[in-house]
């Protein structure tokens, strides 16, 4: 029961009350929810966003910052851009990569869009 009695640190977050974010897609209609934000005691802070994307937001493939992220797709479809390669997301996909390679939504097929991306990345770093 020792692990009962020690801190841990946790965030919970109600559902619609995720913080609005300024990130590098908000300037092409990409709206981010943040749901939270955690440094473990192993020293990775883990950054989980739900992303909106409708008819206003554009595509921008381009996106690079350190760490690593993990993309669940919630609603519509997007063709996502990881590098060289190109995945459909669907409902139900997730896509695991390097973010330090250029990445980001490339075509907009189905619409509206919603995805959960989630950004980890070492505490001394800091997510762009």
């Amino acid at each position: 029961f020792k692990g009962y009695e020690e801190y841990r640190e946790a965030m919970h977050v109600k559902a619609g009350d995720g913080i609005e974010a300024e990130r590098a897609g908000t300037r092409s209609g990409h709206q981010y929810n943040l749901l939270g934000n955690i440094t473990g005691s192993a020293g990775v802070t883990i950054e989980p966003y739900l992303i909106t994307l409708d008819h206003e937001s554009d595509t921008f493939p381009t996106f690079q910052h350190e760490g690593l992220e993990c993309l669940y797709m919630l609603q519509g479809k997007v063709d996502y851009r990881h590098g060289r390669e190109a995945y459909l997301l669907e409902p139900g996909d997730s896509l695991v990569f390097d973010a330090d390679a250029p990445h980001g939504p490339e075509r907009l097929v189905e619409l509206p869009a919603k995805y959960l991306s989630i950004i980890c990345y070492p505490k001394e770093n800091r997510s762009t």
